[in-house]
């Protein structure tokens, strides 16, 4: 058992230090296949993340205007994962933007520059989100950015087990195998479980992540055939913003 539990805290320190900067202790050499099977945690690194939101927002909310302690609560996440999430975003929009065939998609992804595609819709992306929850109730607000953070992640493991990798390498190349049955139902349990925070009415905000995860993925199968690192940072941010505004919405009625 002792065994099992330190394998199964492994992984979870490994998900967490490939998503995030936050410094983890190793107790053994990483391999980077180690990834295939630490997916199953990257729900729980959304939770992590969402916490550590949530107690920004709560904190600043304290001594500063509610406006101020989101944009401090989206900065502090934005640092804590090093962007790396909103730069595939960017790639993604500047690809799929610009790009008319799979293989100047993938080239433009590859190109660290960023293009007025990206530019703009992370812009559009990152102001929406505010606005979003600028918009919602703010008892509500803690609860909210928990559950966006991991249900956002959920949707990008998702992506894993219903499409191909179509990158001979790439910074996603380790997450290239597909979940197994209880792999995928470990993360479905921690992408879900945070929905619970919320008022049974909130569950009707899935329909506009689960509306926004058809679109795209149908997106990535047909203009590529498959995912890259890239398009699963995009997933996980438009997931995001989709549940947000869904809660939005919920706050406006």
């Amino acid at each position: 058992m002792n065994a099992f539990l330190n394998r199964e805290l492994e992984l979870f320190l490994a998900a967490v230090g490939f998503f995030t900067r936050i410094p983890v202790p190793m107790k053994s050499e990483f391999r980077e296949a180690d990834l295939n099977h630490a997916a199953r945690y990257f729900p729980l690194v959304g939770v992590l993340i969402g916490v550590m939101a949530a107690l920004v927002y709560a904190t600043v909310a304290e001594v500063l205007p509610r406006e101020l302690a989101i944009l401090a609560s989206m900065a502090s996440t934005i640092y804590a994962t090093g962007a790396f999430h909103e730069d595939g975003l960017t790639d993604a929009i500047d690809g799929l933007g610009g790009g008319w065939d799979k293989e100047q998609v993938l080239a433009i992804m590859q190109d660290s520059r960023i293009g007025s595609f990206g530019a703009v819709g992370l812009f559009l992306v990152l102001l929406a989100k505010y606005e979003a929850l600028v918009h919602t109730f703010p008892a509500v607000i803690p609860a909210v950015l928990i559950a966006g953070h991991a249900l956002s992640r959920l949707a990008a493991v998702l992506v894993i087990t219903t499409q191909p990798y179509v990158k001979a390498k790439g910074k996603a190349k380790p997450l290239a195998t597909q979940l197994t049955g209880g792999e995928l139902a470990i993360a479905v349990v921690f992408g879900l479980a945070p929905m619970l925070l919320l008022i049974p009415k909130l569950l009707m905000t899935l329909l506009p992540v689960v509306a926004v995860w058809c679109w795209f993925s149908y997106k990535l199968k047909k203009r590529l055939g498959g995912y890259t690192g890239d398009c699963l940072g995009a997933m996980q941010q438009l997931c995001e913003l989709a549940f947000y505004l869904g809660v939005a919405a919920w706050s406006f009625t």
